[in-house]
């Protein structure tokens, strides 16, 4: 089969796509012939060795993926071949052929393309959880969304209005601006101008946002603290911009605020029941229709290089996808 592989940390001109031995099903195993596969910023740091944690060369990038089963092992009973699946796992995504523990699948339903089902999972699970489990977020808050059209921030738009909250969308070109109102953002912000704290004030009659769900940090996630609601909660859910700020301490006490880490890779081994509940929720809204998940540019498998380029130019529109055949 083919791949990309990861031989050494590199540029993403310095990975190719491979001629590899296709998995075979051990015990327990799904193998999945997929469809698409997402590439998320994480994934890009991934490659380059740049990421907190490193994956043991050589290794398949990639860790969501929507495609058809394939083959199953003889102890495995929840799936068959034929059965159109969305998966999650650390890496191996971005291949013909995947073999993965049948935990690591759900149901795709019959309604959702692989592309939107490769789009789904770590969005959408990292917003809920935020928003959900860690912000506690009520209807009726007001809620400001960093970031808001790429692939987690634009997951948080729309949870938040699933939620009942009003969302504020800032983000840095009005083509994302745009983008985020088309998906549900209320009010939207450009955060590249010098008074863009005073807007925010004057959006929400002083008062602030409630709720703030921050995958930039750098200065812009500084500021925005210090326009935080009194007993506000400031969400960090990562570092696109590529510099984790320090905050003074006194800010906190001065606003009555939190900081709450988000960290998906955390969530089902430190809070299973919360991980198990949050996923039910989800697959509900999915299989409802009441999300649907946001697709940003797909490129086919052959291109697979000018989805983690857009996604490094921060100029992506949802999250890349990857399509095969």
């Amino acid at each position: 089969m083919k791949a990309v592989l990861v031989e050494n940390y590199d540029s993403i001109d310095g990975i190719s796509i491979r001629e590899i031995e296709t998995p075979g099903v051990s015990s327990g195993n799904v193998r999945v012939k997929v469809g698409a596969a997402a590439v998320g910023f994480v994934d890009g740091l991934k490659v380059q060795g740049l990421y907190q944690t490193r994956d043991p060369l050589p290794f398949i990038p990639g860790t969501e993926f929507a495609g058809i089963v394939d083959a199953v092992a003889g102890d495995v009973t929840a799936f068959r071949p034929g059965t159109p699946v969305i998966g999650m796992v650390r890496s191996g995504a971005l291949a013909e052929y995947i073999s993965v523990p049948s935990a690591a699948l759900k149901p795709l339903p019959p309604q959702v393309p692989f592309e939107a089902g490769a789009s789904f999972q770590a969005n959408y699970l990292t917003g809920l959880y935020a928003l959900d489990a860690r912000a506690a977020l009520q209807a009726g808050e007001i809620l400001l969304v960093l970031g808001a059209a790429g692939g987690v921030g634009i997951a948080a738009v729309q949870l938040g209005k699933l939620m009942g909250a009003r969302v504020i969308a800032a983000a840095s070109t009005a083509e994302k601006r745009d983008f985020a109102v088309r998906f549900g953002a209320d009010q939207t912000i450009d955060y590249t101008k010098a008074d863009w704290r005073d807007t925010l004030k004057e959006l929400t009659g002083g008062h602030g946002p409630d709720v703030i769900f921050d995958p930039v940090g750098g200065e812009v996630a500084l500021q925005a603290f210090r326009s935080i609601a009194w007993r506000g909660r400031h969400l960090v859910v990562g570092f696109a911009s590529g510099t984790i700020p320090a905050l003074a301490f006194n800010l906190p006490l001065l606003k009555g605020g939190a900081l709450l880490g988000v960290d998906l890779a955390q969530i089902q081994r430190r809070e299973p029941e919360t991980h198990a509940r949050l996923i039910t929720q989800l697959f509900d809204w999915l299989a409802s229709g009441k999300l649907q998940p946001v697709v940003g540019k797909v490129v086919p498998f052959a291109d697979f290089r000018e989805a983690f380029k857009t996604m490094q130019s921060r100029s992506a529109l949802g999250k890349m996808i990857v399509t095969f055949g």
